[in-house]
């Protein structure tokens, strides 16, 4: 699965999708643009977009959005390196255009 990574996720967390394609907003050049260009920018390329930003999907129009969006709880490295295989396991089964928000322990 290709991943794109928001700007406030950290890029370690990419070591523990190692199984997926990851590549951050600031490796593309894109953490200046917000979500909703970013997000444009971001569907013909990747299959899921990887947030921490809270209420996204009340801040902006996920309709008729093709690639799949996972809003985790916490950008705190440690909690999400700990709750790793929690994500993963909540990537797997992800369709395109699919909203989750993780809660991260």
């Amino acid at each position: 699965m290709r991943i794109l990574f928001d700007a406030c996720v950290p890029w370690p967390l990419s070591n523990e999708l190692s199984a997926h394609d990851c590549r951050t907003a600031q490796q593309l050049q894109w953490s200046q643009i917000k979500n909703g260009e970013l997000l444009s920018l971001a569907e013909p390329q990747f299959d899921l977009f990887l947030a921490c930003d809270q209420n996204m999907q009340y801040q902006q129009n996920l309709t008729g959005r093709s690639i799949a969006i996972l809003e985790l709880s916490t950008n705190k490295l440690r909690r999400l390196v700990g709750a790793a295989q929690l994500i993963r396991d909540t990537i797997a089964p992800m369709q395109p255009s699919e909203f989750r928000r993780l809660e991260i322990p």
